[in-house]
């Protein structure tokens, strides 16, 4: 057969074995006392037809040993295994005076091998200190009976036991070894899945709040310039029907941009949009700057633009300081009060560096939105990304009004 397919024919039964052992596993974890007592059960079984048989004969040092003390001795190194997982120490204790009986009457029975079981799970499960004693206690017993008996050399009876307990020990604290690190390996698992979990949901709560960032200031922006819109038309109506036209002609492209935006901000949204996608559909710049100022101005607020030097920023930045003359527009346009005006003054410094300041000359109270997590936090968190500054509050006395001022440092060296 080809090697591959002999692979292939043998992960079934490879799956099924471990299928098994896990099954197994957890019976033993729900019903302990069960698995132990079937095991117990097993060796209590074997250690009395050792003596039922006879067989124990074959090796006895001393043939006239009574039954019922082979049957004590046989009960004394079995029954106690019931206890070999839950007290190991305890259970070496009480078959240590077996043993010795055992080893003074020349009984020898094989049974004995069972204080071997009691040592892996010792190695297993207990301070590996505690193996020193244990082994005094299995070794003592081979003293006894080279002492009393003299068959075989001491370095014969006493290097074979010491073998036999080494190999006990050493395969309890390979398992324990395994046991840990595999113990080690499911709580990093559980530690790292726990931690993707917590990235993922800051990841979703950044998310948020930047999409929370661009709804306010794409709907709160352009609402307030159709509510300007719409109360200009209003008075215009009455006076001049041509002027309420153009204001409604406003409110429809104001609306339509209005709605372009949010449809791409939610086409964005979408679990099918790709990432080629995405980028057909770019964020505003300082070239969009001009269509703000008119459509602001269209909705009854005059505002005058100076701006100095030429712009090298990048695209995050141009929309920092795009989206901080919308809000603080917004801001006039809802507080500022009748009669108010705007200055945007934008410097562009070498290096990359730039500073903007807005003013207005309202009336009204200051913007409610210092405190509901959207408006001027939102514009603070903007800058805060590069590194900037915002300073947003009235103007200082004899002046009435609001002023805004961004700054953002030279860009880093790439």
């Amino acid at each position: 057969m080809d090697p591959v397919t002999e692979d292939r024919a043998a992960e079934p039964l490879t799956e099924h074995v471990q299928r098994i052992t896990k099954r197994v596993r957890a019976l033993d974890r729900r019903h302990p006392l069960l698995w132990d007592l079937h095991l117990t059960g097993f060796w209590v079984t074997a250690a009395l037809i050792d003596y039922v048989g006879d067989g124990w004969r074959n090796i006895a040092h001393n043939v006239d040993v009574p039954g019922w003390l082979l049957l004590a001795l046989s009960l004394g190194f079995s029954v106690p295994l019931l206890w070999r997982r839950s007290h190991p120490r305890a259970t070496l204790i009480a078959m240590a005076p077996v043993a010795l009986v055992n080893a003074w009457t020349g009984a020898a029975l094989q049974a004995a091998l069972l204080q071997l079981l009691v040592v892996f799970h010792i190695a297993l499960r207990r301070p590996l200190r505690t193996l020193w004693w244990a082994a005094a206690l299995v070794v003592a017993p081979v003293l006894v009976t080279v002492a009393r008996y003299g068959e075989g050399t001491w370095d014969q009876q006493i290097g074979s036991r010491v073998l036999s307990l080494a190999v006990a020990a050493l395969i309890g604290i390979t398992v324990r070894t395994r046991r840990n690190y595999t113990e080690a390996l499911e709580d990093r698992a559980r530690r790292l899945e726990i931690e993707r979990d917590q990235q993922a949901q800051l990841a979703a709560a950044a998310e948020r709040a930047r999409i929370a960032r661009e709804m306010h200031d794409i709907i709160g922006h352009n609402l307030s310039v159709i509510t300007g819109l719409a109360d200009g038309g209003r008075y215009a109506a009455t006076k001049s029907p041509e002027r309420a036209a153009q204001a409604l002609d406003a409110i429809a492209t104001t609306s339509r941009q209005a709605m372009g935006e949010l449809r791409r901000l939610l086409d964005i949204l979408r679990e099918e949009k790709n990432e080629n996608q995405a980028e057909l559909t770019p964020q505003p710049t300082l070239t969009d700057l001009d269509q703000l100022i008119n459509g602001v101005r269209s909705a009854g607020l005059p505002v005058r633009t100076t701006v100095h030097g030429r712009p090298a920023l990048s695209p995050g930045r141009q929309l920092t300081v795009y989206r901080v003359v919308q809000e603080a527009l917004t801001n006039t346009l809802k507080h500022a009060g009748p009669d108010a005006t705007a200055e945007i003054d934008l410097s562009h410094e070498p290096g990359g560096a730039v500073t903007l300041t807005i003013t207005d000359t309202g009336h009204g109270t200051p913007p409610a939105s210092l405190s509901d997590g959207r408006g001027l936090p939102g514009m603070r968190e903007r800058t805060a990304l590069y590194g900037g500054t915002l300073e947003a509050g009235p103007r200082p006395h004899p002046e009435q009004g609001w002023r805004v001022r961004l700054h953002l440092p030279e860009e880093p060296p790439q």
